[in-house]
């Protein structure tokens, strides 16, 4: 096992400053330039070196300020170790469990995720873990906000591959589900695509749909769960990040495409316009309210318009994210978890109930 002093290659292990089911991360000193602080990722599963080797490939020629960068590699070293970029600070976790973050900080923390996850995606790479706790934090950003090049950096690229790949049995390679990473790999879980979930191929999309798990727990402390909203639970999140968050919170095809269109419906509510709404397909029958002065009605051809209040709709949605009108004259409805299905769906997305 690693103890403190101990030489791996040309380190010299001071601490230890993280530790998982197959591996540690110790924070070190290179034994030449002995000020030059690293964190050494060694496992303590032999399994764990296949890991260790996809991992090492995986970061070895990303460089960019918000992805933890790659310093030496070897999987035949005894111990086996993969030295990175010391970041000191804390993952997103901690912040999220004390809900110390705005949600003005919240969109200038995602951006910086999405700036990230956009650069490996050019590069062919999907991370297919995105959470929290692979999320760091300098600890300068508590004071110098969020928005500072570099100050959050995604790390754990292990299950990254090339993208366009089949997906869950990747986080299950170096453990059964029964032993002891059985409730780390069920957290994963909950930050999995739905194509990610039921095995079939995934892309970038899977990393934006695990981005929008992210920015509900930042501005929420919870996960998503039946139909809540962010602004359902925290009166302080703005309706528009609501919207934000359904188009990354949803079916792949009504996702956004990539991080840059995240990134820019992020900049775009926060400047004080409304986000860019999905090209989706008319819906018939919008309904008018009834009672007070109602402006007239929007033609039939605009469906991206409430007819109530004039802001920007989605074609299918059923009610107004702004001034909360009903815009169809029936509710579809799931029967099992109450949840609103896309008129498309013939399962409920979220509790997979047939529906009528």
């Amino acid at each position: 096992m690693p103890a403190p002093n101990q030489r791996v290659s040309e380190y010299i292990l001071v601490e230890k400053i993280g530790a998982g089911s197959f591996g540690e991360v110790w924070k070190a000193h290179h034994h030449v330039w002995t000020d030059r602080l690293v964190a050494i990722k060694i496992p303590i599963d032999p399994q764990y070196v296949r890991n260790l080797q996809r991992e090492g490939a995986a970061i070895h020629g990303l460089h960019h300020p918000n992805i933890v960068r790659a310093l030496g590699f070897d999987p035949y070293a005894d111990p086996p170790y993969l030295a990175m970029e010391y970041v000191p600070g804390s993952s997103l976790r901690p912040l999220i469990k004390r809900r110390e973050i705005s949600p003005a900080q919240t969109v200038d923390l995602m951006k910086q995720v999405l700036r990230g996850l956009g650069y490996a995606h050019d590069q062919g790479m999907v991370h297919r873990d995105v959470k929290p706790e692979n999320i760091l934090i300098h600890e300068q950003c508590g004071s110098d906000g969020y928005g500072g090049e570099g100050c959050v950096k995604v790390t754990d690229f292990g299950l990254g591959k090339a993208a366009t790949s089949t997906a869950v049995g990747s986080i299950l390679y170096s453990a059964s589900v029964h032993g002891a990473g059985a409730a780390e790999i069920a957290g994963t879980l909950d930050y999995m695509a739905p194509e990610q979930r039921g095995g079939g191929e995934i892309d970038k999309r899977a990393d934006l749909y695990a981005c929008g798990v992210v920015l509900y727990e930042l501005l929420t402390g919870e996960r998503p769960a039946g139909t809540d909203l962010p602004s359902d639970i925290n009166p302080k999140s703005p309706k528009w990040l609501d919207e934000v968050f359904k188009r990354s919170y949803s079916r792949l095809d009504k996702r956004y495409a990539s991080a840059q269109e995240f990134i820019a419906a992020l900049e775009a509510g926060a400047g004080g316009r409304l986000p860019p709404v999905p090209n989706v397909p008319p819906i018939p029958n919008i309904g008018m309210p009834t009672g007070g002065n109602v402006p007239p009605p929007v033609p039939v051809m605009d469906r991206t318009a409430c007819p109530h209040c004039r802001q920007a709709v989605a074609g299918d949605d059923n009610f107004c994210m702004h001034c909360g009108v009903q815009l169809v004259t029936h509710v579809r409805r799931c029967q099992k978890c109450g949840a609103y299905p896309d008129p498309r769906d013939r399962y409920c997305i979220l509790c997979g109930e047939g529906l009528a």
